[in-house]
């Protein structure tokens, strides 16, 4: 999980929220939900993540949407991380469906460092 949100912060992605699934579903321990400014830069994030998460050791790690970059899931096994450009990550609202908010950017940088 760390990985994760470390290579997010080190790419610069926006409006990190970490949700805890844990008792919640099976599909995963956490869910990241993150924005990129644009579809290069989402791109760019997931595949700099994918790499990363490989690098760690993290086996099978799976993306989807890369072609078209508006909204990027990677399936990291225990962690399933989103990336969105920010238009569709507001159409989606997926916080929501979670029962959780959307922090101020500024938050997640307190909570990383």
């Amino acid at each position: 999980m760390k990985a994760v949100e470390t290579s997010l912060a080190d790419d610069k992605a926006e409006d990190i929220v970490v949700i805890d699934l844990a008792g919640k579903t099976s599909i995963a321990d956490h869910m990241v939900i993150a924005s990129g400014r644009s579809q290069r830069h989402v791109g760019a994030t997931a595949e700099h993540l994918v790499e990363r998460l490989k690098a760690a050791g993290v086996e099978p790690v799976r993306a989807e949407g890369i072609p078209q970059c508006d909204w990027v899931v990677i399936d990291a096994g225990d962690a399933i991380v989103h990336l969105f450009r920010p238009e569709v990550r507001t159409f989606y609202n997926l916080e929501k469906m979670w029962g959780e908010h959307r922090p101020e950017s500024a938050q997640f940088a307190e909570l990383i460092a």
